[in-house]
């Protein structure tokens, strides 16, 4: 058994665990894993990841609405639009409104996964000014916000100086520099399987350039499963090639890193 792990951010409410959800969790705690963070992407999937949180004493919850939640019916795969749009018709400020008692809920223990993605046909105008609003929403809560960051640092890095919020930016693919100063502001930086690839250089030098007290380790599943076993569905006890890597990067043990990136999540979520 390794660990322990604490995957700061997972999505068990996507369809890809359907078939074996409540098992696969079920299972995990003796595959090291003492934690997952749960997040919610829109009002769609906020009451099931909600369930899991409630369900699992070591489950919690991030609800927050995901850029591509905006995406319009005709760029959507098969999963079809969010509600953000087939509900609520694209507004996603009367969406946020919707899920504001959720926030009252005392496993909600971040806003997200909300953030930029330039990489999909989105509006940047309506993007950034939902991104805004997460972030005000987190710093008037008192919570942590998950950044996603996708195709955008210049314009997720421009808000996060101007606001300051603490949380974690998810998956993160900018300069060691960046990682430098961000980390400065106090803010975490989650590194997930696409850290082990074999072409993920920048993300070799943030992990050296970061104290490990700023780093947390995450899944994103069922995405981005690690080497050796990229491809296959992710889940949490997967973050064990994630920890031998980092350690690798940093010259310490595993052991270590499993040990400082738990006490980390449990430091950004106020656990």
């Amino acid at each position: 058994m390794t660990g322990p792990i604490f995957d700061t951010h997972a999505h068990y409410s996507s369809r890809a665990f359907d078939a074996d959800r409540f098992a696969l969790l079920d299972s995990l705690p003796e595959k090291g894993v003492v934690g997952v963070c749960e997040q919610a992407t829109h009002s769609g999937d906020a009451p099931r990841v909600l369930e899991l949180a409630h369900r699992y004493p070591w489950v919690y919850a991030a609800i927050g609405i995901h850029p591509e939640s905006l995406l319009a019916p005709e760029d959507c795969g098969e999963e079809g639009p969010a509600p953000t749009v087939s509900v609520f018709g694209g507004d996603w400020a009367a969406e946020m409104k919707a899920l504001a008692p959720c926030y009252d809920d005392p496993k909600v223990v971040a806003v997200g996964e909300c953030g930029l993605d330039y990489h999909w046909p989105v509006p940047k105008d309506a993007q950034l000014a939902l991104f805004e609003a997460e972030i005000r929403l987190a710093l008037e809560l008192d919570k942590p916000i998950i950044v996603h960051d996708r195709n955008a640092h210049a314009d997720v890095y421009a808000l996060l100086k101007k606001y300051r919020p603490k949380g974690i930016v998810h998956c993160y693919s900018g300069s060691a520099d960046d990682a430098v100063w961000l980390a400065r502001q106090g803010l975490y930086f989650g590194f997930g399987g696409a850290c082990t690839f074999k072409g993920a250089k920048r993300a070799a030098k943030a992990i050296a350039a970061l104290p490990l007290e700023q780093i947390v380790l995450e899944t994103d599943c069922p995405y981005m499963a690690p080497e050796p076993v990229r491809g296959i569905r992710c889940d949490s006890s997967l973050i064990r090639y994630v920890g031998e890597y980092v350690a690798s990067v940093k010259g310490i043990s595993p052991e270590e890193v499993f040990r400082q990136t738990a006490q980390n999540a449990r430091t950004v979520y106020q656990l």
